[in-house]
């Protein structure tokens, strides 16, 4: 069974949305704006690459990440190389970039059950707020690693959903305040 792992920086009021400079968003670059740079805090992100052995995303995220991404190649060399996977009700094969390695299409959450039902390594969510909210109600996270940022944003898209469900516990299984004031918090969904 893959484990299914959902990465995001967060603010410390649930806020997920435009971390990096995204258009759209009031507080776009809300991550790297008045927050002091830390190379430490961003460790977990060059783990990533290592440990996981395929990326998820949704169809907004893919969006956004395609045209981008295949041309970092120092900065998401690992990433660029791995399979990828975009959970979308309405992208076309044809939509599909070819510089990006293999990408396979999901249509549904059982599809995403199904894929972690197959042999192989973990595979990381990127971005992704909606199909994130909808993973974890469906109850598919199976760990968060969160950077979570000391700021409060209000408004804009949220990592988890307000959908009334069962409670879910969570086991911390690693940890680390940064000078900057971003919590390094890394959880795995207790079953």
């Amino acid at each position: 069974m893959r484990t299914l792992i959902t990465t995001a920086f967060v603010s410390l009021d649930g806020v997920v949305e435009a971390p990096g400079g995204e258009p759209g968003h009031r507080s776009t670059g809300w991550t790297f704006k008045d927050i002091p740079s830390d190379d430490a805090a961003y460790e977990i992100k060059g783990r990533e690459q290592e440990e996981a052995t395929a990326m998820m995303i949704g169809r907004v995220s893919y969006e956004g990440f395609s045209p981008v991404w295949p041309g970092m190649t120092e900065v998401f060399a690992g990433y660029n190389a791995m399979p990828k996977y975009v959970v979308s009700t309405t992208l076309r094969e044809e939509d599909l970039v070819t510089n990006w390695g293999e990408i396979t299409i999901l249509r549904s959450l059982d599809d995403v059950a199904r894929l972690k039902e197959t042999e192989g390594g973990p595979i990381i969510i990127h971005g992704s707020a909606t199909l994130n909210r909808n993973l974890s109600d469906a109850g598919l996270i199976d760990r968060y690693h969160l950077l979570v940022f000391p700021v409060l944003l209000g408004a804009g898209k949220r990592l988890f959903s307000d959908t009334d469900k069962d409670k879910q516990m969570l086991t911390l299984v690693e940890s680390e305040s940064y000078g900057n004031g971003i919590q390094k918090l890394v959880y795995d969904v207790a079953r």
